[in-house]
């Protein structure tokens, strides 16, 4: 089966978005500005209690940063999502979100009512908002990913964000393992130094997808993946 485009639009600057990814499609996203972060969950979409846990894909798969060829592992050792390709070379899994409180210290009050599509909105009210309209709440979050944004680790346990890690037309594709619930939010990183609120635009494709054969290069990268789709594969048996 080839690849077909099944949806496009495009995603403006600190606004939310989620759709309920189908085994067999994928979901692009593509860099309209230059430094944009795109803040995303996943969850099982037939049995909201699985969730994506980036802790167990980090221990899993050895590794601190997300890039072509990681399983996105659910916390009962399914993969919701594989990221099949990758121009940017690092999107962070540890920088979190951002919240009210720390929006209106570092960018001032802004209200809806106040700025309209302009308002000051933060990462965590985005998720809030999506994760209510399938009868979820904050009980449901969990570690979000940051893609496009680059947080280094130094060797004495230091985080500090790399601004500017990604450029206009850059693209990460995620492919759906299980119907994934996809939840996110183009607000600034919590970590960008910027004293300015900022909105970037990301484009959204969907994709109708081929099943990932033996030669995958996310089975293939680790065995740790490999036994991870047998666990999926068998739960649609």
């Amino acid at each position: 089966m080839n690849e077909r485009i099944l949806w496009q639009e495009t995603l403006p600057g600190s606004s939310t978005w989620s759709h309920i990814l189908k085994r067999g499609t994928a979901l692009r996203l593509t860099a309209i500005d230059d430094a944009p972060n795109v803040g995303v969950i996943l969850l099982n979409a037939d049995n909201f209690s699985e969730r994506m846990s980036l802790p167990d894909a980090l221990k899993a798969q050895h590794l601190a940063r997300l890039t072509a060829g990681v399983a996105l592992y659910s916390d009962m050792g399914r993969i919701l999502c594989s990221i099949t390709e990758d121009t940017v070379g690092w999107h962070d899994p540890l920088g979190g979100c951002s919240d009210d409180a720390m929006v209106a210290a570092k960018y001032g009050l802004s209200s809806y009512q106040q700025s309209r599509n302009a308002w000051h909105q933060s990462g965590l009210d985005g998720f809030l908002i999506e994760l209510a309209k399938y009868g979820l709440s904050a009980r449901d979050l969990m570690m979000n990913i940051n893609f496009f944004s680059k947080v280094e680790v130094s060797d004495e346990g230091a985080m500090r964000f790399v601004p500017n890690n990604a450029q206009a037309g850059d693209a990460v594709e995620l492919r759906a393992e299980m119907n994934t619930l996809v939840i996110l939010n183009s607000c600034q990183h919590p970590m960008d130094p910027s004293r300015d609120y900022t909105q970037k635009r990301v484009e959204l494709t969907l994709k109708q997808v081929p099943a990932p054969g033996p030669d995958d290069l996310t089975r293939n990268s680790r065995a740790e993946n490999a036994r991870g789709f047998i666990m999926t594969e068998r739960y649609f048996l």
